[in-house]
């Protein structure tokens, strides 16, 4: 019989790839899905440090997988993959919790060749301790990770175009779990966006680190820019996005490319972090508060119709509340449709935890946070509501959650569109016009 595999995931959208990645790799090797844990072979816990959240979440689904395993008399095989198993390595195996494979970020294309040296067997009865297979190495190359991904979203997908970053910012983790910045060839990312539109996929999204940082190393032509213009000449691609650009790389050619090129949609998510230049020094950004409103400036200027959103961190070391009344400012001044906020917290090796004392109290970083979010909330509602009676084009989704003859899209600008409709709507761009603003949606008609 063919075994069975759940994979759980914790993070970010690079996480989520890596997921399709894994179940690809499973699934070519003989393994089929799992419904449930207790349905299960194997159990792979895909893992995010970019937050202490997300490590906190881990744990407990650890402890939860023991406790399950002790009351049925059995456990599935238990595998960390991500950014926390490339983290703490070997130091999963001495946690007294259900760990038989540890593989690291770079290690994703060896997980089937891992899980059969961990002897793939579940235990009855349920064990704790397992001598772990370990693999946490970084191998340096550029063919990550391998294998034909296993889409689970029905009409996007993800494509890793960068692997790593060399930026350093102060608080990040990620040049320490995902490595130095490893550029893919162009043509293995237009390989994988034909595969994905073979398989019925009509919105490509790119992903890396520092995704507008990329130069293709078969092509010296390309660029990010220029590889946006070849993503969009692969017939079937209908919508293009990307996460997440750096400020200080977007240049002139990718706002034109933005601009001009129909496929690719008018929303960028541009992380700012702070409002304040001091923090933003701290933080290692290579970017003012000044320089980042006039890129706006820019942006805005070349796409009247562009929405933008960014990330925030509130309550990094040294900032006071004049700081902080700066991001509050920078909020009011950019306006952006989309936000995603973090209470800092002190992630392992990074600059600031070996620099800079956690010096902001809890109380004070959630009133902080709270208060950012507020605005937000209101600066985002004001934004839908001004797109009532206006017509948007969507590309449906899903069926709505809430209402069974509803179906749910995005707009260009990726913004929720909730509307009256069958699933056979699913995968269509469609025009739609807008009756209604939600806090954190639209609600609309269909036309046509």
């Amino acid at each position: 019989m063919a075994r069975k595999y759940l994979i759980e995931t914790f993070g970010c959208q690079m996480n989520y790839h890596d997921t399709e990645r894994m179940a690809g790799l499973l699934e070519e090797s003989g393994y089929t899905p799992a419904s449930t844990t207790a349905d299960a072979d194997v159990v792979v816990i895909n893992t995010c440090s970019v937050r202490e959240k997300a490590e906190d979440k881990l744990y407990h689904r650890l402890d939860e997988l023991d406790y399950q395993a002790r009351q049925e008399g059995r456990r599935p095989l238990v595998a960390v993959a991500g950014c926390v198993a490339q983290q703490e390595g070997e130091k999963l195996a001495t946690l007294g919790r259900p760990v038989d494979v540890i593989v690291g970020t770079q290690s994703v294309k060896f997980l089937p060749q891992l899980l059969e040296q961990a002897g793939l067997k579940p235990s009855s009865p349920p064990t704790l301790q397992r001598q772990p297979v370990i693999d946490v190495d970084l191998h340096q190359d550029v063919s990550f990770p391998l294998g034909v991904a296993r889409h689970g979203d029905p009409v996007r997908a993800w494509v890793t175009i960068i692997e790593g970053c060399n930026d350093f910012c102060t608080y990040c983790v990620v040049p320490y779990t995902r490595g130095h910045e490893r550029m893919r060839p162009v043509a293995d990312l237009l390989a994988d966006v034909r595969h994905a539109v073979d398989q019925g996929r009509v919105e490509i999204q790119l992903l890396g680190q520092i995704v507008n940082h990329y130069a293709a190393p078969d092509d010296p032509a390309c660029d990010f820019a220029a590889l946006l213009e070849r993503v969009a000449a692969v017939p079937g691609v209908r919508r293009i996005r990307f996460a997440s650009p750096h400020p200080r790389h977007t240049s002139e050619r990718l706002i034109a490319a933005v601009r001009d090129i129909p496929q690719v949609c008018k929303h960028v998510h541009l992380p700012v972090q702070s409002g304040s230049t001091r923090i933003l020094t701290a933080m290692r950004r290579r970017h003012t508060r000044e320089q980042y409103l006039e890129l706006v400036d820019r942006i805005r200027g070349a796409i009247p119709n562009v929405t933008l959103s960014t990330d925030m961190i509130v309550g990094f070391p040294g900032e006071t509340r004049g700081d902080f009344d700066a991001t509050l400012s920078l909020l009011e001044a950019v306006r952006f449709h989309g936000l995603f906020s973090f209470k800092y917290s002190v992630r392992p090796n990074t600059l600031a935890s070996k620099r800079m004392p956690d010096d902001v109290t809890v109380g004070e970083k959630t009133t902080r946070i709270m208060e950012l979010q507020a605005a937000q909330r209101r600066i985002q509602l004001e934004l839908l509501q001004s797109a009532v009676g206006t017509v948007e084009e969507v590309l449906v989704d899903s069926t709505s959650r809430r209402r069974e003859t509803e179906v749910s899209g995005r707009t260009s600008g990726n913004t929720i569109v909730n509307f009256a409709g069958g699933r056979e709507l699913i995968g269509q761009l469609v025009p739609v016009r807008i009756t209604e603003a939600a806090p954190n949606s639209l609600r609309g008609e269909l036309l046509g």
